[in-house]
């Protein structure tokens, strides 16, 4: 299987992607990876060259301070503008970028293309639970409204990646809302109930969000708008929280001893709540597995991210999302 990796995006590009791609080729000699950007930059931190590495060399590179739509389309020998076109001409199965976000998406659906039937694609990254699993979300960014259709169809997709890359046997799917209640909510959230309680889905009713990091479910479906917000409240709390903490534990020589005790308990918690540990969030809906690293990616995500790919392509999820689709039928027992 080939996965292409944008070298060039993300905070720490090239060098933490070069990394982070040479560890998953020296770990997964099943996977042939193509390091596309800068090929003298890429050469700089490539400590090594294993066989089942090569290099797709570009000259130029989308900005985070970039225009997607202008900066996929003018930008067209860019690293994930090439990453994106190996995907729609079968030279790749997978691509992965830490890159601009938008311009992401856009490659995605200008260049990869969306599956047929497939409304509007979703982002879907993981939010860490307290049982250490997760719960996938989506949408959390990509489109900013949605229908209440393109909501079963996220909770159809979300339900399928779920089962095919993180092995769930029946993923119970949840409907973000203000109450359980199934009458609670705006016209979206009360229009789509009723669709959801009749898709291939196992629904499990509305979640509020203060319930996400419990995990009442393995799947949480949004609109972008409301997704984005649940998202960032969820970091900035988190980032708060342990920033308090630091400072507490700091203050005094009894802190600081205690703080040497409760550290192992301390560092476990915080690693549960690591983007770093899930690597990336696919683009679900593209005709092609497109993948988001997030920007501040170390080297220990880019290779998760690849372990994602290798597991989705593994079993065949664009395919099977592709199936259910068109066919409108699955059967969620299995």
């Amino acid at each position: 299987m080939r996965i292409a990796i944008d070298a060039m995006g993300g905070d720490n590009a090239p060098k933490i992607v070069v990394e982070g791609a040479l560890a998953a080729a020296k770990e997964w000699k099943d996977v042939h990876i193509i390091l596309v950007g800068n090929s003298a930059a890429i050469e700089a931190h490539l400590t090594e060259r294993p066989a089942n590495l090569t290099i797709r060399h570009t000259e130029e590179v989308i900005e985070a301070e970039d225009e997607p739509v202008k900066a996929v389309r003018r930008k067209k020998d860019s690293s994930m503008v090439v990453a994106g076109k190996l995907v729609r001409e079968k030279e790749a199965e997978a691509m992965i970028s830490a890159g601009n976000t938008g311009a992401l998406m856009t490659t995605g659906l200008l260049v990869v293309g969306r599956i047929p039937g497939i409304e509007r694609p979703a982002l879907a990254p993981m939010i860490p639970t307290m049982d250490g699993h997760g719960v996938l979300a989506l949408d959390l960014g990509a489109n900013m409204d949605a229908t209440p259709e393109q909501l079963v169809q996220y909770a159809i997709m979300g339900s399928i990646y779920r089962s095919k890359v993180h092995g769930v046997a029946k993923p119970r799917v949840g409907l973000l809302n203000v109450g359980t209640e199934a009458a609670k909510g705006n016209e979206l959230t009360k229009t789509a109930y009723p669709l959801m309680e009749q898709a291939p889905i196992h629904f499990v009713g509305n979640v509020e969000s203060s319930q996400v990091l419990r995990a009442k479910c393995d799947v949480i479906v949004c609109d972008g708008f409301a997704g984005n917000i649940m998202l960032k409240t969820l970091e900035g709390a988190a980032s708060a929280i342990f920033s308090a903490l630091k400072q507490e534990f700091t203050k005094t020589i009894f802190t600081k001893l205690a703080a040497a005790v409760l550290k192992p308990g301390l560092t476990q918690f915080r690693k549960k709540l690591d983007y770093n540990e899930h690597g990336a969030a696919p683009f679900l809906g593209i005709d092609g597995l497109v993948l988001k690293s997030h920007g501040s990616s170390d080297a220990n995500a880019i290779k998760n991210a690849v372990r994602q790919a290798r597991i989705a392509l593994q079993n065949d999820l664009v395919g099977t999302i592709s199936a259910e689709i068109s066919h409108g039928k699955r059967d969620i027992t299995t």
